[in-house]
């Protein structure tokens, strides 16, 4: 998926948006832990598998000239039984040194037009009350905040 025209779309680097390869684990969990999610390369092969083999998600990486990944999105589907089909931002992170750079945009760019050509009607992002900067992206690339909720989880760990 090689783009041509690297630096459109508002980009300032050059950057190739691409789905992401199971080589791509360890820079995937090195940006996991940027976004306050310690992972390790394990557990992201792992989970990695699931989006490549479900069509229902999409995991894409924004890969440097260098051939060095600054970024990934993943979008998956929302079928629902309240709205019509719906597509939701599963995690977004670009490199920190790369940040403000247009990388991100891109990104989210990829993951719009993959929700668009399964049929989806919006795109929906969730995002921390405590991360403002990601919240200003998000309302320049023209998202609007629709409501604010609590966010509930229960677990099940092991009996012993």
């Amino acid at each position: 998926m090689k783009n041509v025209e690297n630096m459109a779309e508002g980009c300032r680097v050059s950057v190739t948006i691409r789905p992401a390869a199971p080589a791509d684990a360890v820079p995937l969990a090195r940006l996991c832990g940027q976004l306050g999610y310690p992972t390790s390369v394990g557990e992201v092969q792992e989970r990695l598998d699931h989006p490549q083999q479900d069509p229902q998600h999409r995991v894409y990486v924004a890969e440097s000239d260098a051939g060095q990944v600054v970024g990934w999105v993943h979008v998956y589907l929302c079928p629902m039984l309240l709205a019509d089909l719906g597509a939701e931002i599963g995690g977004l992170v670009v490199e920190e040194g790369w940040r403000g750079s247009g990388i991100g945009r891109r990104l989210m760019q990829q993951a719009e037009r993959w929700a668009q050509e399964q049929g989806c009607w919006a795109m929906h992002v969730r995002s921390n009350i405590l991360r403002e900067r990601a919240h200003r992206f998000y309302e320049r690339l023209g998202y609007q905040s629709i409501k604010t909720q609590r966010v509930f989880r229960r677990t099940w760990e092991e009996v012993k």
